[in-house]
């Protein structure tokens, strides 16, 4: 379930978002899906550059500069400050990033390479995502809103439920191969997360609907169609971010505007695998 991103390095100048030629797609979205028009845009909320006022009891990092030393913090800025180049402007998202150690995340000969903008390999044939997609995807859900219970969709390595956990009062993480299920709660554990980070092993395409409703979803694989239980375990008013689609794929952003009906935009093309039923041992 974990996601592969096309690691093509995004060219800072560019806007980040952009609409597929000839407007938003419209067939085959499903019962109660409604699509915008072609002049929509959905932009990362533009935030005071300070630092915001994290929910009680937010989580302290431990010092884990590791091999890296001084470096990692002067990289991690440095990553931080590209995102903003990017257009990624939600200081939510942006202090998260700064805070999150990524170089943990990723084997010990890669960590020099651990804020590049690319997609890193965490075992399985899986990868974490490049900074840029991570910061995209949660600030597209955040935009004008403080969600405070949310769930992720293919867990990996648990970098991006540790960067939620910056600043989301409660995230669950679902996570469909055992080992990166294993690895994921050995990092959140390194960082203290685990009271913040609810993680379970198991079908991803399900969701949990025993905990639902959730403000936001994020899905980290691509499926030919969002999964409808996915969409339903989402509160009035929450939003969901997946890539969709089979060779040709992009990000979809839905918001749940009644209790059967659902809006959605696209935004970027992106390059996931492929959303899987099911669990891996």
């Amino acid at each position: 379930m974990r996601k592969r991103v096309d690691p093509e390095p995004i060219p800072p100048a560019s806007p980040p978002v952009r609409s597929r030629a000839g407007g938003y797609q419209t067939g085959n979205l499903g019962p109660g899906y409604t699509a915008t028009n072609s002049n929509t845009r959905i932009s990362a909320a533009t935030l005071p550059r300070t630092p915001p006022t994290l929910p009680s009891g937010a989580p302290a990092i431990p010092n884990t500069a590791g091999n890296l030393g001084l470096n990692s913090e002067r990289l991690r800025r440095a990553m931080v400050q590209r995102l903003r180049d990017q257009g990624i402007t939600d200081d939510r998202v942006l202090h998260a990033m700064d805070a999150v150690p990524r170089h943990l995340f990723v084997d010990q000969a890669l960590a020099s390479r651990a804020y590049e903008d690319a997609a890193l390999p965490i075992g399985h044939s899986q990868t974490i995502s490049q900074p840029w997609v991570v910061a995209r995807m949660i600030a597209a859900v955040c935009e004008d809103r403080e969600p405070t219970r949310v769930l992720e969709v293919g867990a990996g390595c648990g970098y991006q439920a540790a960067v939620l956990a910056q600043f989301i009062r409660d995230v669950y993480a679902i996570e469909r191969i055992r080992g990166l299920y294993e690895l994921a709660r050995g990092h959140l554990r390194q960082l203290r997360l685990t009271t913040r980070v609810r993680l379970s092993y198991g079908d991803g395409m399900l969701g949990l609907p025993n905990t639902a409703p959730f403000d936001a979803i994020v899905v980290a694989a691509a499926g030919l169609a969002i999964p409808q239980a996915l969409l339903t375990q989402l509160a009035p008013g929450g939003r969901l971010i997946a890539p969709e689609g089979g060779s040709d794929q992009r990000l979809v952003l839905v918001e749940r505007t009644g209790a059967s009906s659902w809006k959605r935009v696209e935004l970027e093309a992106v390059r996931f695998v492929p959303l899987r039923a099911g669990i891996q041992s």
